[in-house]
């Protein structure tokens, strides 16, 4: 037996855009009433359930949070979406707080709008929220205490699977903040090493100085301060794994030694004439490209080849981001317990949102981007206003409808800027006419420009050649 269509009560004081979603909504074969102000919506909720609520916050006689308070009061389980064209956080969190499922900006996407909608409706019961849990928890994957199910991950995974039980080197490649100690991490535990020491040692934090007492240990009396031995990183790995991170930061002195204890698997402390036996696996992790390092003469060629018996290559969360939305909410809930705060999710915009920014840093700047936006969070949900990102990684670009994408540092080798704003322009106008119905008064209203101003800017876009 086919499901009932859900039922949408659509709740606006403009009668086009009232029009407009109750076309888009039906063609998505969902059973829709209309109110054109509060009061008729007041009425309609206390004659008939409905399955969700899309109110604008604005409708002239009563605010849509009356709206939403009022649905709420009459089913607790209806859902009910908010939408505002003008939208300030300051709507938005008290729109959250009266129990709003989300809150989405005018204008909005369509395509984006349907999803929240389904979205929505998809957790209307306890039977589907589990039903939706069931799923959820099947497609992520945790592999050891790494969170990934996109292609380039779970070949990780595999790769991770088949080598963890050998005695070979491996060397990770990746940029930073892709979890390159997390991969190092997960091979040493599901190997038969998993109960001895996993001694992790930053190549680039230690000053040369001191890398070869660090590294092999040194007798008392070697150099001055050495009041006493010191056994080193290579020896407390003994029978485990070390872990080497940033190894093309090593001077060429220090590579010269580590070649050494590689292939004889022996250590020499500094002021030692003795070499101590050591059996360890060795796993690297570098953000550089190697192999150019060899051949720009900065690191040894037959090191490298001692290293890479193995190679992982960890993709960037931009090339990964089918993992953003799991990461997120991993991140959400870890520091939400670590605050002590009850933040459940975050919007489908915000979602949105990580979803189309780079993430030049990677998996950490994602973990600080959320435990900042938790920290600052006043409502339970994540808001896109929330999502600050830090000045040091923010990206230089605006981005357009159409996923049209302009770089502030095109400037450095020349730009056409009327071009640029010529198709800016054009994508709003775009933008305002789909959400209009083609209505060339309503969408002036949209872009805050005059009726004249309108038709000259539609007329010069059209009179200009498609590029």
């Amino acid at each position: 037996m086919k499901d009932k269509p859900a039922k949408i009560l659509i709740v606006d004081d403009e009668r086009s855009m009232v029009g407009f979603l109750d076309v888009l909504l039906t063609e998505e074969g969902y059973k829709t009433s209309t109110a054109r102000n509060g009061k008729q919506a007041l009425e309609l909720i206390q004659k008939k359930d409905f399955d969700l609520i899309l109110s604008d916050m604005r409708l002239g006689d009563i605010n849509g949070i009356e709206v939403l308070k009022a649905a709420k009061e009459n089913n607790s389980e209806t859902i009910v979406i908010m939408i505002s064209a003008y939208s300030t956080t300051e709507n938005a969190v008290e729109a959250m707080n009266a129990g709003a499922y989300d809150f989405v900006p005018k204008p909005f996407d369509n395509d984006e709008l349907r999803q929240t909608i389904k979205r929505a409706l998809e957790l209307k019961t306890p039977e589907h929220e589990k039903e939706k849990l069931s799923i959820e928890l099947e497609e992520n994957i945790h592999f050891n205490k790494i969170i990934g199910k996109s292609p380039g991950m779970l070949l990780i995974f595999d790769k991770i699977s088949q080598i963890a039980e050998t005695q070979t080197n491996v060397l990770i490649s990746g940029d930073s903040g892709t979890g390159k100690e997390l991969i190092a991490k997960a091979i040493h535990d599901k190997s038969d090493r998993a109960n001895k020491p996993f001694i992790c040692v930053n190549c680039g934090g230690i000053p040369d100085t001191l890398m070869e007492s660090e590294f092999f240990g040194h007798k008392k009396g070697s150099f001055t301060g050495a009041i006493s031995d010191k056994k080193g990183l290579f020896e407390a790995a003994h029978t485990g794994t070390i872990f080497l991170d940033e190894i093309g930061e090593l001077s060429p002195l220090l590579q010269v030694k580590l070649l050494r204890a590689v292939q004889e698997t022996v250590v020499k402390p500094v002021g030692s004439v003795e070499e101590i036996p050591v059996d360890i696996r060795i796993i690297s992790a570098t953000n550089k490209n190697l192999e150019q390092e060899v051949i720009d003469g900065n690191f040894r060629e037959d090191l490298f080849f001692r290293l890479n018996v193995i190679p992982i290559k960890v993709p960037p969360l931009r090339e990964r981001r089918d993992d953003i939305q799991l990461l997120a909410r991993h991140f959400v809930r870890k520091y939400s317990k670590k605050m002590n705060k009850n933040i459940v999710k975050l919007s489908s915009y915000a979602l949105d949102f990580l979803r189309n920014y780079d993430f030049p840093g990677n998996v950490r700047e994602l973990e600080n981007l959320i435990e900042r936006s938790v920290a600052f969070s006043s409502t339970n949900i994540i808001l896109p206003e929330s999502l600050t990102l830090s000045l040091s990684s923010k990206r230089r670009w605006i981005e357009g409808v159409g996923n049209q994408r302009f770089d502030t540092e095109d400037v450095e080798q020349g730009v056409d800027l009327d071009e640029i704003l010529s198709k800016i322009e054009n994508a709003y106008l775009t933008k305002a006419m789909q959400l209009t119905g083609g209505n060339k008064n309503k969408a002036a209203d949209l872009l805050g420009l005059s009726q004249r101003s309108m038709r000259y800017r539609i007329s010069k876009q059209e009179e200009t050649p498609s590029q």
